[in-house]
Formats: structure tokens, sequence, C-alpha cells
């Protein structure tokens, strides 16, 4: 019986490893790409992302929230530093002064959040964050999240048209995903993800070899601040500061909905040690140029589909995933996805966000009234991330990374609606007159 319990956590612990690897792996390659990166240094970030994940997913099972829940990138921050790293020429800023002033504003914010947790201060951004207020960060998240990933899979010829024959076959890559996804059952639905990546970027190395991305033959030593050295930005440093602080709200969201999946009440200490571990680890992301982390929703669905409830196999996965990290040739290896599969196989995965954000609404009432605190942050928030920042060049340069920032807006007007409107009341005028 022993042995049969020990093979039962050894695939179980292999399959938390691939959903990690999955949701982890393309995040510091597409930041690295928006940021031109040399390929030694992707590789590098890639191999800290691994480290630093599994340490992460062990320290949050073992004395943080205690539940087996990813902890990785944060897509609000991922979204943000890509768009920032995209935007910077219209900003009128060079890649090191846009990468250092988010590295400025995550060790900030990191500092604020670990005592925020230490002094049990947590219960402030809990009483600004209303229930709408993350239904509209996780609309607008999905959108910025998809707008990416969309462009991404697009490969962009050097006369700025697309290059159909790799276009294309990203397209069909996201159509074998999807179908996966849905018709697939539980092993390989479970597995679309990585399914997708091996095989998307199997076929790219045999149909367009000339196009692959090449491993560094250079050492793999670590650097601090790749993507800049600290700086003094304020508009910047102000944006990402506020970025990290309402990354809270989805753990507050994420931690929640894992303990309703195990039938628990979450006591306010998980919380504390959780944030906790956060904020110690935006110290580290933004040293080594990295994303940085929050327990991630979607694991929620992987749980459900999976029954994998013991959190033994989750931090053994931890374990192994931060084992890979500490292999340089796997680092070199991986360096080599081309992009487009990435993005094609993130898109799919992503789209279940959608249903995550119309899930939090539920129980929710609108009349003609009661919409508009749903949909004017929303519908503002994706305007202004389709309006080109170079539009706003006569705004002050300290207010542009700000205002630019579509869901950044979305999350402040919802705020500001949340906290001087009486919704509850509307809500009632329109039950009565029902």
């Amino acid at each position: 019986m022993k042995q049969q319990g020990d093979t039962v956590t050894l695939f179980s612990s292999l399959q938390w490893l691939f959903f990690i690897f999955a949701n982890t792996v393309v995040v510091p390659i597409s930041v690295g790409a928006a940021f031109q990166l040399p390929t030694e240094t992707i590789e590098m970030t890639i191999r800290c992302s691994f480290i630093f994940t599994g340490i992460s997913c062990i320290l949050q099972a073992w004395i943080g929230h205690r539940y087996p829940l990813l902890d990785s990138h944060s897509g609000l921050m991922w979204g943000l530093m890509i768009n920032m790293g995209i935007s910077a020429s219209a900003l009128g800023l060079d890649f090191a002064t846009v990468g250092g002033g988010i590295a400025t504003g995550i060790l900030l914010a990191g500092a604020v959040t670990v005592l925020l947790a230490a002094f049990n201060l947590i219960y402030i951004i809990q009483k600004v964050i209303k229930p709408m207020v993350i239904s509209v960060y996780i609309f607008l998240l999905t959108f910025q999240l998809i707008f990416i990933f969309f462009k991404g899979m697009f490969k962009i010829t050097e006369s700025g048209t697309i290059d159909l024959p790799v276009s294309l076959f990203s397209i069909l890559i996201v159509i074998f995903v999807g179908f996966l996804r849905i018709k697939g059952g539980k092993i390989l639905g479970n597995f679309s993800i990585l399914i997708g990546i091996i095989v998307g970027w199997s076929l790219y190395r045999i149909i367009f070899p000339s196009d692959l991305p090449t491993a560094s033959s250079s050492g793999m030593a670590f650097t601090f601040f790749p993507l800049g050295t600290p700086n003094l930005n304020i508009g910047i440093i102000f944006v990402s500061f506020f970025a990290v602080l309402l990354n809270l709200t989805n753990s507050f969201a994420s931690i929640q909905a894992v303990a309703d999946v195990y039938k628990e009440k979450v006591e306010h200490s998980q919380y504390r040690r959780s944030i906790f571990v956060t904020g110690v680890f935006a110290f580290i992301t933004s040293i080594f140029g990295l994303v940085p982390f929050t327990p991630f929703t979607s694991t929620i669905g992987f749980l459900q589909s999976t029954k994998l409830f013991k959190r033994k196999p989750f931090i053994i996965s931890g374990f192994l995933f931060t084992l890979l990290g500490v292999i340089p040739p796997l680092g070199r290896f991986l360096g080599t996805i081309p992009l487009t599969i990435g993005n094609a196989v993130l898109f799919v995965a992503y789209l279940q966000l959608f249903g995550t954000a119309l899930n939090s609404l539920k129980g929710t009432l609108f009349n003609s009234e009661t919409i508009l605190r749903l949909a004017g942050p929303v519908l503002v928030g994706v305007s202004i991330m389709n309006i080109p920042p170079a539009l706003f060049g006569n705004i002050p340069v300290l207010l542009q990374p700000f205002i630019t920032n579509g869901l950044i807006m979305g999350v402040i007007i919802s705020i500001f609606l949340e906290k001087f409107i009486n919704w509850n009341k509307l809500t009632n005028k329109l039950e009565v007159g029902q």
C-alpha cells in the first residue's frame, strides 16, 4: 500500500510540475522580447523564474496560505510590463529608463506590502477593494492579456506586415489547443497548454528551421536589474507601485476561491502570511527583472478537475521546478521557444479568465442605472487600451504612464464609483420596481 501511495504522489507531483511549467515559461520570454534583451539575459531570467517560482510555491504551501495554489507571475504586472516596454519609444523613453522605473516601483511596493502584513494592516486594502472592483479588475485584465497574446501570435515582418505562413501556423496551434481543451477529456484537457507548447515548438523547428531563436553559447552569469537600474522616473514608479498593490486583490480572490473548494473558512492569518511572502518576493523579482508573483486563480479549475488536494505533491513539484532552473543547459534550451507559439497557446489558456470575470458577478442585479458601475470602468479602460500612447504626448510626462494604462484607469474609476455612490440603494430601487 505504501508503494502504491508513493506512486500516486510521484505522478501527482509530475502533473503539478507540468502545470507550473505551462503557466510560467512564456512570461520571462515575452518580457525579454518587449525590452529587447539579449538572448543570454532572457535565458538567465528563465532560470531565475523557475528557481523563485518553485521556492515561492513551497513557501506559500508551507507557511503562507497553506494551500496547493500556484504562485507565479502576476497577469496584471505581466501585461503592464510588456505594454510599458512596447510603449517606451512612444513615451520618449529608452528601455533602461522604463525598466529601472518599474524596478523602483516594485521595490517600494514590496516594502509597503511587507509592512502591511507585518503590522496587520491588510484590512486597509480590503476596505478599498470591493467585490465590484475585483470584477472590473478581472474583466480588464482579461482584455489586456488577450490583446497582448493575440498580437503576439502574429509575426511582423520588417515591412510592417504579418508573416503569413508563421501567423497561419499560430492560428492552427490556437485551434489545436482549443480542441484539446474542449474534447480532450480530463487528461489531455488538463495538459492542453503543455501539449500545445511541445507540439507547436516541435513542428515550428521542422517547418521554420531558419526562424528559430538561437541559444546563447556564453555563460549564464546572474545579472542584477537586467531591465534597467532603479531610477526616479516618478510616473513609471507610481504606476508600477500602484499595480503591485492592486495585485493584492488577486491574492484575496484566489485564496478565498481555493478555500471554497476545500469548504473551509479562510483565517485572517492566512491572508497575512501569504501577503508577507508576496511582499518579500516582490523584492526578489525586481532585482532579477522578473514579473512579481501572485496566487493563480486558474489553479482552481486544475484542482477541481484533477482532485489533487494534498499539499505534499505540490511541494515536491515546487522543489522539482526549482531544480529545473538550476540546470544551465535547460535554461539555454527553453530560451529558444518561439514567442509566436507561446502567445498562441496562452491566448487559449486565458480565455477562461473571462468566465472567471462573469462568475464574479453572480448575484449582482443591474438596471439602466446600476450597469454603469461595471460598464463605465470596463469600457473606459478598454477604450484607453486601444488608443496609441503617442496620442497622449502633450500630457505631462509624469502622468503619461498612468493615463495610458487602461487597466489602472478603469480600476481607479471603479474604486471611486464604489466609494461615492450608494449602489445598494439603486439596487433596492430595482427590486421594489419588480
